[in-house]
């Protein structure tokens, strides 16, 4: 796991040494082990090193082919290295290191683009052909590893975080009001774009090329649902082969030449993963939780029932309303975008506790909720699609109580009613592709009202935003089963953009931490397409083929324990008790109408409710429009208005490649 960095500029000689020290200086949180530099001719290419296999410093990148023509950076890790090595060996390739990055280097020379169905890893990289002038990037399938570049005048420049990119004081420092405007409807940005003007990302799944005449981007790999629900394949045979490929995934993410521990939150999916790794490969499990003082978010109790059935030495760090105000800028200077929620302020403090235990690699149960369909959104889809067959009935609207059971026990009659009226909007616009997500989005957007009326114009209109999400759609989409097409929208957004980059690759690499993902093995995710949808959730019951793989193998108390989404505590973290001067600062009017995101009036509005209030805002809307504004202000004043905001680190035992 690493950070890379690279400019290529075909029309003019720039000072490239000076830039790419700077870029690799940003992200040495990534690599604080080694860094590198290659320079020839129109290219210059960084790196900050994690050293984690080959950790020798022979492993140190840049790092080449036989003759030098061939040059190449990578974040990430190939979890098939050993036997893809193996094969280029008896294809005749030597190699003059043990890493999985020289192994790229052979398949880009033996196949080329070709390469990339060959991998099973987590990835990010460039490979610069000296022999063409030309540039190869690559990302993983589901975007696990981030790459962003910007591109202009026939210079272009590429990094894994935004930060990098900025360093090129030439590079213009402005927020795309229509990214801003996704964000505060769908969580992320759609697409490549990023909360930047000018500054993209390669989409996951996808290669791009680079020429001194053009640029392109291709993908080589697509998320695909298949219409499976007739087949005769009984439930235990789809178990036994889904245990299978998880106990072989968590197999080769254990490949490290350093401890590998793994994130144990209480839930069916850590806990799986954790007992695979415990049973079959390693007895020294160490394993680590975060849990909340506010019990309202806090899984300890089920997080030490998992514990006492693994026998793991177990590490647990507590996380107060406080340690998330004080957190929260930090955070945000590595998330590099708006964001509507503090779940990131917890991982970035769980990495750091990984991280002064010295580990370097953790195990996580990230993506099983996508695939095997264990989000409430999922629930709701099929709900409301049965209640639109008799929109009047009394009766199907009942079945919201097995979704949400506390609001509908408490006795509220106000709440079931909100409850009901909010769940039947759009009730009968089954025939849009987006069904599965409209309500929620709508709900979202909501959020904009507090956008100045020409930011507002500037972002566009939800049915804009609508066309232009539909209009990336696979053609055949609407063929798949209702519940195929909401996870195909839940992993295309929500998985790629937020989770696993503002809670994923962002919160433990700002400790130096590498998290692997076995149920984000492709070969998972492309069987979990082809599982019946009956079996991904039945009735309502959701990852019932992944609960079914689990008994036996954990409690029986985690697999039938209710549900509860990962969160965390909001406004009272930074009013009441836990105010904060930057808090102040940048919601107060004065910066408001300074920075002009935001309309002052009904900021200052929110933000006299919460000290009204003595920091509890009771909705779960105005909860997320504190966060998104107050992250959209410290984005700007981190990346715009103070770039940097933190100092730029010294590249750590640098090496010059020419």
């Amino acid at each position: 796991m690493c950070g890379i960095a690279g400019i290529i500029n075909y029309k003019h000689s720039e000072d490239k040494r000076k830039l790419l020290k700077k870029m690799i200086g940003l992200i040495q949180h990534r690599g604080p082990d080694a860094s590198g530099i290659y320079i020839n001719g129109p290219v210059g290419l960084g790196h900050a090193r994690l050293s984690i296999i080959d950790l020798s410093s022979t492993g140190n990148q840049p790092i080449h082919n036989e003759d030098k023509t061939i040059w190449i950076v990578f974040n990430g890790e190939i979890f098939n290295y050993p036997e893809l090595r193996k094969e280029l060996i008896e294809k005749g390739h030597k190699f003059y290191t043990k890493t999985d990055t020289e192994v790229l280097i052979h398949l880009y020379e033996e196949f080329g683009t070709e390469m990339f169905p060959t991998l099973n890893g987590q990835f990010a990289f460039a490979i610069w052909d000296q022999r063409d002038h030309s540039l190869l990037l690559g990302r993983d399938r589901v975007g696990i590893r981030p790459l962003f570049y910007h591109y202009s005048n026939n210079r272009f420049s590429f990094a894994s975080e935004i930060k990098a990119l900025l360093a090129d004081a030439n590079l213009p420092h402005r927020l795309n009001p229509e990214a801003i405007s996704d964000i505060f409807t769908c969580w992320t940005t759609l697409g490549s774009s990023t909360p930047f003007k000018n500054i993209f990302q390669i989409p996951a799944g996808h290669f791009a090329k680079l020429t001194n005449s053009e640029f392109t981007i291709e993908p080589y790999w697509n998320l695909s649902f298949e219409d499976n629900d007739s087949c005769n394949k009984s439930l235990s045979d789809w178990s036994e082969e889904l245990s299978e490929l998880i106990c072989d995934a968590s197999r080769i993410r254990l490949r490290a030449d350093v401890p590998v521990g793994s994130y144990l939150s209480g839930g069916i999916d850590s806990t799986f993963i954790s007992s695979v790794v415990k049973n079959n490969f390693n007895n020294l499990l160490n394993t680590f939780s975060v849990s909340f003082t506010d019990d309202r978010f806090d899984e300890s109790f089920y997080q030490k029932k998992s514990v006492q059935m693994l026998k793991t030495d177990h590490h647990d760090i507590r996380c107060a309303e406080k340690n998330i105000g004080a957190n929260f800028p930090r955070v945000v200077w590595h998330t590099e975008t708006p964001i509507n929620r503090t779940a990131p302020v917890p991982l970035f403090m769980l990495s750091k506790l990984v991280r002064e235990n010295n580990f370097k690699v953790v195990l996580t149960g990230e993506g099983a909720d996508e695939i095997f369909a264990g989000y409430n959104i999922f629930r709701e889809d099929k709900v409301r699609r049965f209640w639109a067959r008799q929109p009047e009935s009394k009766l199907r609207p009942k079945l919201l109580e097995k979704l949400y059971p506390y609001i509908f026990s408490s006795g509220d009659g106000r709440q079931k009613r909100y409850l009901e009226a909010f769940f039947k909007k759009n009730l009968n616009a089954t025939s849009s592709a987006a069904y599965s997500h409209l309500l929620r989005w709508q709900n979202t957007a909501q959020l904009k009202t507090f956008f100045t009326d020409e930011f507002k114009i500037k972002g566009g209109s939800f049915n804009r935003f609508v066309d232009r999400f539909e209009a990336t759609l696979p053609e055949n989409l609407m063929s798949w089963n209702p519940l195929s097409r909401a996870q195909y929208i839940e992993i295309s957004t929500f998985l790629s953009s937020y989770l696993l980059s503002s809670q994923g690759d962002r919160m433990a690499m700002a400790n130096s931490v590498e998290g692997r993902y076995p149920f984000l093995d492709h070969r998972i995710i492309e069987f979990a397409c082809k599982v019946p949808p009956r079996f991904r959730m039945n009735g309502l019951e959701e990852k019932y083929i992944l609960k079914h793989t689990a008994t036996g193998t954990i409690p029986l108390e985690i697999i039938k324990r209710p549900k509860q989404p990962y969160r965390a505590p909001i406004s009272r973290c930074f009013f009441g008790d836990n105010k904060l001067d930057y808090v102040e600062d940048l919601l107060s009017e004065k910066s408001i109408k300074q920075k002009g995101y935001f309309d002052a009036k009904k900021v200052s509005s929110l933000v006299y409710k919460c000290h009204k209030q003595n920091g509890q805002l009771l909705s779960e809307r105005e909860n997320m429009a504190l966060v998104g504004i107050l992250s959209t202000q410290l984005v700007d004043e981190q990346f715009i208005s103070n770039f940097p905001a933190y100092p730029i680190k010294e590249p750590k035992n640098l090496k010059i490649c020419n």
